[in-house]
């Protein structure tokens, strides 16, 4: 069978006050061409479809209608909620969906089978596709309770109960069929694209990728908006988000993922690229500097000035560089305060920060970095 997998579509994104919806239109549009031209069995949705939990009228029409117009392509349709999603809108959808021929999954429900869904190509291949919508650290428990886990099982950590919802959710794999997962969360080892959320990527949200069965044949993922193979007990991918939701995507190349899987066979990825999104570039340098970068190139730009801050500034450089929407002072170009030390060290892990005092005090061993590492760790898991 052959499968399009996509996610993290983010529609309904505003970008520094620049609306993109004339770019999600574009890149959707391609999106529906790329399963014409491929003529998948099944499209895979793996989350994040919008940008926001209260998404505008002009936002769920344009969602709407390409999960729709995918549908009209002959494929099956599953779609699953992500946590920038609205789960219990997404459920509210399910009838005018189910009416569609598209399977919707916005939250976890109270049965397990709902989550389980089956289907046959054209050609006879017989799948399964359990469909794992965004879980919170609350709700993973609540969930966990629903399939009747005992009460240390319930006391266990997020990656836990993910392991062992999944668990239960495919024990319905059989031999003879392609056994499929698709879900919305952040696995261990893989490398973030640079706009996630980044409170529902790490913080205990992170998951082993031995999670997921060896009886799968393809593990579909969202979250991560850099396209990816996760090593694992079965292939697990994630297919990127098809534009650059910000500029930390920048090195990023947008793509959906084409599947080809049979029951017997090892699941085999390409990536097609979107390229209808307008890209985010990042440029930096004096203002003399600024006036040779090339205005006219597509992009949307975010504007490092190595000058020195004064009123003004800012206007001279979108008068150079209308595109800009992003203008800020090299930081090397501020004086070093208390605050900006503050700045610097927000969002490091503190191995990294303990590394880098080790460095400062001509005493980098790792010995000690190893200890230090030891002790965090220890501390950490029993505070």
């Amino acid at each position: 069978m052959r499968i399009l997998h996509t996610s993290d579509w983010h529609v309904g994104k505003v970008l520094k006050g620049q609306s993109r919806a004339e770019e999600h239109i574009a890149v959707l549009a391609q999106i529906v061409e790329v399963a014409r031209a491929e003529r998948p069995d099944l499209v895979i949705v793996a989350g994040d479809m919008y940008d926001t939990a209260a998404p505008t009228p002009e936002a769920t029409r344009l969602v709407t209608r390409a999960l729709s117009a995918l549908r009209a392509t002959g494929a099956q349709v599953v779609a699953i909620g992500g946590n920038h999603d609205n789960g219990a809108a997404l459920d509210a959808l399910r009838p005018w969906a189910e009416a569609a021929g598209i399977s919707l999954r916005g939250t976890v429900r109270e049965s397990a089978a709902e989550h389980l869904l089956e289907g046959e190509t054209a050609g006879g291949e017989r799948w399964r596709l359990v469909a794992l919508p965004f879980l919170s650290q609350r709700y993973a428990v609540r969930a966990a309770e629903m399939y009747e886990l005992t009460a240390a099982e319930a006391s266990q950590t997020y990656a836990d109960h993910i392991g062992r919802l999944l668990g239960v959710l495919c024990q319905g794999f059989t031999p003879g069929a392609v056994n499929l997962v698709t879900a919305h969360l952040t696995v261990v080892g893989a490398t973030m694209g640079g706009g996630e959320r980044e409170a529902h990527s790490v913080m205990g949200y992170a998951v082993p990728a031995t999670v997921f069965p060896g009886s799968a044949h393809y593990v579909a993922l969202g979250h991560l908006h850099r396209a990816q193979q996760v090593p694992g007990p079965a292939p697990v991918r994630y297919c990127g988000s098809p534009l650059a939701v910000d500029f930390g995507e920048g090195e990023n190349t947008p793509s959906v993922a084409v599947v080809e899987v049979t029951a017997e066979s090892t699941a085999k990825v390409r990536d097609v690229p979107i390229t209808a999104a307008v890209p985010l570039r990042t440029v930096r340098g004096t203002l003399a500097e600024l006036s040779t970068v090339d205005g006219d190139q597509p992009g949307w730009l975010r504007v490092y000035v190595r000058e020195a801050p004064r009123a003004g500034l800012r206007e001279e450089v979108q008068a150079l560089l209308p595109r800009a929407l992003e203008v800020r002072i090299d930081p090397d170009m501020l004086p070093r305060t208390a605050a900006s030390a503050r700045a610097e060290r927000a969002g490091r892990s503190p191995r990294d920060l303990f590394s880098d005092y080790l460095e400062s005090r001509g005493h980098a061993d790792e010995g000690v970095q190893e200890l230090f590492d030891t002790l965090y760790e220890e501390v950490s898991t029993h505070p």
